[in-house]
């Protein structure tokens, strides 16, 4: 089936037609490990997990790259506070982001290139750029790309000059830089710095631009298919990849797709380090289950900004509490002897409606909504004893199908005590029947055996109440 999606760089939505029929290459820019990652960091890279868990569904074989960026003046610098040899503090955090990705369900990638592993590759280019004329010595700094030599830089952003959320690296900073906006390619190394030797180029380690486009055409040729990022990488990193890698081939598009994802915020404000209000992948995961965080970081839009807050991570929670409540009655309760034939036809239904929603832009929002639709739908019939076995059957492969795709479903059952759900699904019956005087009491019931019931946009949240 035809993958639409939206292309940074024609601006439109098209169908996805990857260079050889049935095979994607796909880049996403990896971590600089200086530091664990945070739950901005996780949106990006759970966002571009599903979009290449959803392309091998739809028949694509994927060869999907995120690089691990394991040297750079932050690292360095970490490292040197630390007492510590850069290079080994650079493994430490390298394996802390993989643990991460492993405990979200991030799974899709096929390979983690490291830039220290690449260094021939990128001393090549360099070489290549030099020799075609972008690329220019700056004494005592290193080799920096000319970007008068490139007039078409800028045509991915539609801009050349740096704004407030732009990602930028320390090791461009030169005064000496012919045009302001040049770059890096090869920075020539201080004392006690690692470093590695060349007799053309001194020696020195990667800029932050380079190591990318290095690596793709190593594994994938000077053309790919799909390069993927957060909005704050289009300008300059993304930018600079296209002018270093059209200038150093001559071919053009450098990329056919370009995919960038939305910030996750906090009061209007992209979360980062830099800003001061980050909240780590780990601290994350230590209040909420990974369906939870991987649900609440696909509930909007890929490319939209994604709001923060406690009360939004609950919601998320209550989400998953609900598919999982009808998930434990579907696999306990014994088949009715109605089975209901136009469940069957909205399972169905609803399973296009997914199909549609993530062939149309990797619309996991509109996804979601028709997810629960459905899952008021089968509660319903579980009430009113209409699930059999032909309707039991379709409702646990839709949901199987769910948790492969999405990563949202959550292990082990429902956690709550037989008494306490019951309770919980008759105050909720009781709601959307508008009588609230029962449900007022239904909560009071629920407080008396020491549970707390908040109403959120996806049902009832049931917490334990936290003893004092």
């Amino acid at each position: 089936m035809p993958v639409n999606l939206y292309n940074s760089l024609t601006r439109k939505v098209g169908t996805l037609t990857p260079r050889t029929e049935g095979t994607v290459h796909m880049f996403v820019c990896g971590p600089t490990v200086f530091d664990f990652i945070h739950v901005g960091n996780a949106r990006t890279f759970t966002i571009f997990d599903v979009i290449a868990k959803w392309l091998r569904y739809r028949g694509h074989e994927v060869t999907y790259l995120q690089n691990i960026t394991d040297i750079d003046d932050k690292i360095i610098r970490r490292a040197a506070e630390q007492g510590r040899e850069p290079l080994e503090y650079a493994r430490e955090f390298e394996q802390h982001y993989r643990d991460d990705m492993q405990s979200l369900g991030n799974t899709a990638v096929s390979q983690y290139p490291r830039a220290t592993d690449h260094i021939e590759q990128v001393k090549a280019q360099v070489k290549t750029l030099i020799a075609k004329g972008h690329a220019y010595l700056i004494d005592g700094d290193g080799w920096y790309y000319d970007l008068a030599t490139f007039p078409d830089y800028g045509k991915l952003s539609g801009r050349t000059g740096l704004q407030a959320d732009d990602a930028v690296s320390r090791i461009d900073d030169s005064e000496k830089k012919r045009n302001t906006g040049d770059f890096a390619l090869w920075k020539l190394s201080k004392p006690g710095e690692p470093s590695w030797d060349d007799p053309e180029l001194g020696a020195g380690r990667p800029g932050w631009h380079i190591e990318d486009t290095a690596i793709t055409e190593h594994y994938f040729g000077p053309q790919y298919d799909l390069h993927g990022g957060a909005m704050d990488l289009k300008f300059p990193h993304h930018e600079a990849e296209i002018a270093q890698q059209e200038a150093a081939s001559g071919l053009v598009p450098f990329v056919r797709y370009w995919m960038h994802a939305g910030f996750l915020q906090i009061d209007q404000k992209r979360m980062g380090k830099s800003m001061g209000n980050m909240l780590s992948v780990r601290e994350a995961l230590a209040k909420w289950s990974p369906e939870t965080i991987r649900f609440f970081l696909l509930s909007g839009h890929y490319r939209a900004p994604l709001d923060f807050s406690e009360s939004a991570l609950d919601a998320a929670h209550a989400a998953i509490q609900r598919i999982t409540e009808l998930l434990t009655k579907i696999q306990t309760l014994p088949p009715s002897e109605k089975d209901d034939s136009a469940l069957v036809q909205i399972i169905a239904e609803t399973r296009h409606a997914v199909e549609d929603a993530m062939d149309n832009d990797f619309n996991t929002a509109a996804a979601f909504g028709a997810v629960f639709a459905l899952v008021s739908a089968a509660n319903k019939a579980v009430t009113e004893q209409r699930i059999g076995t032909e309707s039991g059957a379709a409702l646990r492969a839709f949901f199987a199908f769910l948790s492969e795709q999405f990563g949202i479903i959550a292990t082990g059952g429902a956690s709550l005590p037989e008494t306490v759900q019951s309770l919980v699904n008759e105050r909720q019956l009781a709601r959307e029947q508008k009588d609230f005087a029962t449900a007022d009491q239904l909560r009071d019931q629920l407080a008396q055996l020491g549970y707390v019931v908040d109403d959120t946009s996806y049902g009832p949240l049931v917490k334990k109440k936290v003893q004092s």
